[in-house]
């Protein structure tokens, strides 16, 4: 049988001692107020003296329990700043990528720049200017050295024609189509460029290794000129190639094999300008039975 719906407190011994002690409490901590109330009225002092002991007794208890508090609080405070570091640092890493992406493409287009203003230099100190064209492709993994020029016989580009950059010479038109040509570059073992020694004129023949060097030989037998350092330029002598043009450094003496660096490394070179083919003329005789050479270009 279920026991019914309202059913009094006094029905339980111990509801009744709980409702009893509950009384007995309220009406001590009334009487306890009334008893500071009038302990305030009659001897304020005495009161003060009570007040301060009460604090000195809580004060430990309100210490103890702020720093509790405290500690929850700062438990919370660190979990949520962990969570909040985390999405911090992700935004940052973002950040710093992107700051990265923009410092490589400035110092890209500052390179790009350089390139440009280094070729419109070149553009307005050679007056023999056929085309200007962007270096599309160039071989490296091959005895045979070649590369594309985005300029054709449309630009009046034409085979024989030799091509340089600011930097030096590349090499010579070996085929030329409507909008491109195929260039044999310096490297190649089939290049053969008449050179000089800048610092004191010994001429040489600058031939290609197909490894992306030159060995510098000699037209005259004895003791080897080149020191390491030493930088060649064309000479002009035998045609196809003006003189003057920067071409290659020495990085190596071995016995009688130098090696040289070119200046103008295709993989590092964006535009290259082709000139017209050099044919240095040779005037007749004077009186004096003295020929002059003269130069030409076609």
């Amino acid at each position: 049988m279920a026991p019914p719906r309202n059913r009094r407190p006094g029905s339980s011994r111990r509801a009744q001692y709980g409702l009893f002690f509950g009384y007995v409490v309220a009406v001590g901590g009334v009487l306890f107020a009334l008893l500071l109330l009038l302990v305030s009225i009659i001897d304020p002092r005495g009161f003060a003296a009570i007040k301060g002991a009460a604090m000195d007794v809580t004060t430990p208890i309100s210490s103890g329990g702020r720093s509790v508090l405290r500690g929850i609080t700062d438990f919370g405070t660190g979990i949520g700043d962990y969570f909040r570091a985390g999405s911090q640092n992700a935004e940052l890493r973002e950040r710093l990528q992107a700051a990265e992406a923009q410092a490589v493409q400035a110092e890209a287009q500052r390179l790009d720049n350089q390139r440009l203003r280094q070729m419109l230099q070149l553009r307005e100190a050679a007056t023999d200017e056929i085309a200007i064209g962007r270096i599309v492709s160039s071989s490296f993994d091959s005895p045979r050295r070649f590369a594309i020029l985005s300029v054709g016989g449309s630009s009046g580009v034409r085979v024989g024609q030799p091509v340089r950059a600011p930097e030096g010479l590349i090499g010579r038109v070996l085929l030329a189509g409507r909008n491109s040509a195929q260039v044999l570059l310096i490297v190649d073992p089939n290049s053969t460029v008449p050179v000089r020694l800048v610092r004191d004129g010994t001429p040489a023949m600058a031939v290609g290794r197909g490894d992306g060097t030159l060995e510098l030989r000699t037209l005259e037998v004895g003791v080897n000129p080149f020191r390491r350092g030493d930088m060649l330029a064309t000479s002009g002598v035998g045609g196809i190639y003006p003189p003057g043009i920067p071409v290659a450094q020495v990085i190596g003496i071995q016995g009688e094999v130098t090696i040289a660096r070119p200046l103008a490394a295709p993989a590092r070179v964006d535009y290259a300008l082709v000139q017209p083919i050099y044919e240095p003329a040779i005037v007749p005789q004077s009186e004096g039975g003295t020929a002059e050479p003269a130069a030409q270009a076609r």
